[in-house]
């Protein structure tokens, strides 16, 4: 096989891959939405509870159910928190019915429940509490390029990677762009979107323990070192095969786990001991 037929099936399987990825970053994270069906009567029901939520009110839980008998209430409390459960009725309008979660600050947790009445029977929608994290809105004009840059960090991690393991060329270059995109993506966007959401630039180490801003430090870190590798021995394998791995590594755990929360055990604490 030629060396141009060989970058072009490199490339199109890096991008392939990385598209797989992103689709995998996107449903796995704590925050996609909790769907689910529940049958009431003789009615399927499809819901969407939300997990999380960026405007400055309260937020809305909204679950269509066109069956007027039906009425909703909704169950929270602050997550981490000595609080009590408390419950609201949801209100109808048309064949929605709405509950509004008190709004928090930034990186505040709400645990809630969502049940449905019909008659003297109750249905909850989740076995388990959902948790919604608020959150400060990003700009279109930070998160877009933030998105794009660091897939094509991934994308070109994976196509270095394979680059060097098939014996491909330019692989200096290729581990340049990703160390560049990793940079501006993970390192300097990251923190910018960091802090429109939730008020702090870099709450990894060793100030905190977010695992965003850690796995982010890591893998750009390595690929730092595979880089100056590259420099001194242009046909090293291991160090940006390590790389690229732990880049792949890093983007197959959920986005924004171990993320910023707030605990609240503590201001109550504080707020007792007074």
């Amino acid at each position: 096989m030629n060396q141009k037929l060989k970058t072009i099936l490199i490339f199109l399987f890096s991008l392939i891959f990385t598209l797989f990825i992103a689709v995998y970053q996107r449903m796995t994270g704590p925050t996609y939405p909790i769907k689910g069906k529940i049958t009431i009567g003789e009615q399927e029901l499809k819901y969407k509870l939300i997990r999380t939520y960026d405007g400055a009110d309260q937020a809305p839980v909204q679950i269509t159910v066109s069956d007027t008998t039906v009425k909703g209430e909704i169950r929270y409390r602050r997550f981490k928190s000595y609080d009590s459960w408390q419950t609201a009725p949801m209100i109808r309008t048309g064949e929605q019915l709405t509950g509004y979660l008190p709004h928090l600050r930034q990186a505040g947790k709400i645990m809630y429940e969502v049940i449905l009445v019909k008659g003297d029977q109750r249905f909850a929608l989740n076995e388990q509490p959902a948790v919604l994290r608020y959150k400060g809105e990003v700009p279109a004009s930070v998160l877009i390029p933030h998105i794009i840059i660091i897939f094509l960090a991934m994308l070109f991690s994976t196509f270095t990677g394979l680059m060097v393991l098939f014996k491909g060329r330019n692989t200096y270059l290729y581990a340049w762009i990703t160390v560049l995109t990793l940079l501006v993506g993970g390192m300097i966007l990251g923190p910018v979107v960091q802090k429109f959401s939730f008020g702090a630039y870099w709450t990894g180490w060793p100030f905190g323990n977010d695992l965003t801003d850690n796995k982010s430090l890591v893998a750009f870190v390595l690929w730092v070192i595979a880089l100056v590798v590259l420099h001194r021995k242009r046909n090293n394998r291991f160090w940006p095969v390590l790389a690229s791995i732990v880049l792949l590594i890093v983007f197959l755990i959920p986005h924004s786990v171990m993320g910023s929360e707030i605990d609240f055990t503590k201001d109550q604490q504080i707020e007792t001991s007074r």
